[in-house]
């Protein structure tokens, strides 16, 4: 992809002041690229990403003990068992798979979108980076208020619920393992505003449609709730279900917003 020359950029700019809104959807400078051209560019795409992730999964496991250390901040009170050998060695190398994953996703991000962009008109392009953007904060949104909200929730409600008949000793394996799914799923969650902005840009559901399923939603936000907490305590997911309310309703503002 050839980049534009100073003619080719004075010609854009001057029709965007004209107001000719046609040049937007339009795909700029585009170059037909045959099935094996775009399979190449993929793999390395893809093959960018995994380095990437590689190199961040090893960094995490370098200081992994920092990263335990933080997770196990919501469980306060709590002795933590390795019950059988090498389970610390392990949930170890859990941690920092999800690290890394977390740390790499910009990168990630910016691959796909590296990859999409030559296909898209003008008008889709400039729609690219605020969406980019919204989906990663608000991914990281979702980590901080499971870290924040839905993780001591949930530990507070089985802690304090057998207090008074057992020991609180929990398996560090089960316990990562639940830390870990409440993370992932609640910034996937968040996500919602996101799908509903493409849904409505590609036309397919409008502000007003989303608001008159209100209905559905409400069921659809329990069952999400239910479903994306690894925990069967009514207090977490209420709090996920509200939050996912919340995104939704929001996601409709924003939708009316753009004029859909």
């Amino acid at each position: 992809m050839t980049p534009p020359t100073e003619l080719e950029s004075a010609t854009t700019e001057t029709a965007l002041l004209n107001g000719d809104t046609a040049d937007l959807d339009e795909v700029p400078y585009d170059v037909e690229m045959s099935l094996f051209d775009h399979l190449e560019e993929l793999r390395q795409r893809i093959f960018y990403s995994l380095i990437a992730v590689v190199l961040a999964i090893v960094a995490c496991f370098w200081q992994v003990k920092p990263i335990v250390s933080l997770l196990e901040v919501p469980a306060q009170g709590v002795k933590f068992l390795q019950l059988s050998p090498g389970e610390y060695f392990f949930v170890s190398f859990k941690v920092a798979g999800y690290s890394g994953l977390v740390a790499a996703s910009p990168f990630i991000l910016y691959q796909i979108v590296l990859f999409v962009l030559p296909g898209l008109t003008r008008r889709e392009r400039r729609l690219v980076g605020p969406l980019v953007l919204g989906s990663s904060v608000l991914f990281f949104a979702g980590l901080l208020f499971a870290y924040v909200a839905l993780i001591p929730a949930a530990l507070n409600f089985f802690i304090s619920y057998g207090a008074d008949v057992v020991e609180q000793l929990w398996s560090i394996d089960r316990y990562f393992e639940f830390v870990l799914l409440l993370l992932f799923s609640t910034g996937l969650a968040f996500q919602i505003p996101i799908l509903q902005m493409l849904l409505g840009l590609l036309g397919i559901v409008n502000s007003d449609q989303m608001l008159k399923g209100w209905r559905y939603v409400l069921l659809g936000a329990a069952v999400l709730g239910a479903v994306l907490t690894p925990s069967t305590d009514p207090v977490t997911q209420s709090l996920l279900a509200g939050a996912v309310l919340l995104l939704y309703f929001g996601g409709i503002g924003l939708v009316k917003a753009i004029g859909r």
